[in-house]
């Protein structure tokens, strides 16, 4: 059952950008992942109020060579905290985080965002020299210097996320996938994205097919934001980019590190009911639906999805994986 915690006078009173901060927090119904999917609210009945982006904190970047001399552009906000590393939708970059980047420092994190080959100021390099995407964060994350950290892909970052598991399993402190169709490539699942897709659907803008019609309808200027980061994001270079393992339900058995799946309620690509049946395959996971969100939930309810890696993030922590 969907709910909001907050007062009529109460959410009256809140700005989105105190929600983006992280002040106000999207209430969370408290279910089980396969029996029941939690629901990030975000103030039914309640106007639509664009949300500011955040002001930014201070970042090093780097530019990572990787295999067949390929670059991977690369920011950091560095600190001490709990490596969190973000992994890009195919229709964006490394810039693709700006509600993210300072929320989860603020909670504490040492947050990472990188542009992968042939995106926004990486270099792709030569195909036929070039290691698997996974091998690609491996490496920067042995250049990074991190040994342990939580990791998070949306949309066409999310099979990457998945693959590295597959190979690093023991690296990471947790995985989330968020709006993504995971890479399965089970025949019947490949049947069943296919159905969800069909022509012309790929000819649709990228806006109609990647923003929920309740964002592209609330927020004119963030839609804008969003599609300038896309145009920017493809290089003349670019490159399909292989990954490690064949994904598929089985392989998704064997993972045994904890689980975040997110999905948006508007989501073309990855709709609730495909995040469910992909969850099935998955050991202990959490599956969350956020309201009037399509395909980027990061980006169209930053406040709800923030809350949600925010606090998954606290609970598989240093120490504390194996606890729950």
């Amino acid at each position: 059952m969907e709910h909001d915690s907050r007062t009529p006078s109460s959410a009256s009173a809140l700005s989105r950008r105190a929600m983006v901060g992280g002040v106000a927090l999207a209430a969370l119904t408290t279910t089980g992942a396969v029996a029941g999917t939690a629901r990030a609210t975000t103030g039914t009945g309640l106007p639509w109020n664009p949300v500011p982006v955040p002001a930014q904190r201070p970042v090093t970047e780097y530019q990572v060579s990787v295999a067949g001399g390929g670059s991977l552009w690369c920011w950091d906000t560095g600190g001490s905290g709990e490596p969190v590393v973000l992994l890009h939708p195919g229709s964006g970059s490394g810039e693709s985080w700006p509600y993210q980047q300072p929320v989860l420092a603020a909670a504490g994190h040492r947050v990472i965002g990188y542009s992968r080959r042939g995106a926004y100021r990486s270099v792709a390099g030569t195909k036929a020299e070039a290691d698997t995407a996974s091998g690609d964060l491996d490496t920067l994350a042995d250049r990074l210097g991190l040994d342990r950290f939580h990791l998070s892909g949306s949309a066409a970052g999310g099979p990457l996320a998945i693959d590295y598991a597959l190979a690093h399993e023991d690296r990471l402190l947790s995985l989330t996938v968020s709006g993504s169709i995971m890479g399965v490539q089970d025949a019947e699942y490949l049947e069943l994205t296919e159905a969800l897709q069909p022509d012309p659907f790929g000819d649709l803008p990228v806006a109609v097919k990647e923003l929920g019609p309740s964002y592209r309808g609330g927020d004119l200027d963030g839609v804008a934001a969003w599609l300038a980061i896309n145009v920017r994001a493809r290089t003349a270079d670019a490159f399909a980019q292989s990954l490690a393992h064949t994904i598929t339900w089985a392989a998704l058995e064997t993972l045994t590190l904890p689980v975040q799946l997110i999905t948006g309620d508007g989501d073309l690509y990855s709709p609730p009911s495909v995040m469910r049946l992909n969850a099935q395959h998955l050991r202990g996971v959490q599956t969350h639906v956020v309201d009037e969100a399509g395909h980027n939930p990061h980006w169209e309810q930053p406040a709800a999805w923030n809350r949600l890696l925010i606090t998954f993030l606290k609970k598989h922590g240093l120490g504390k994986r194996g606890r729950h």
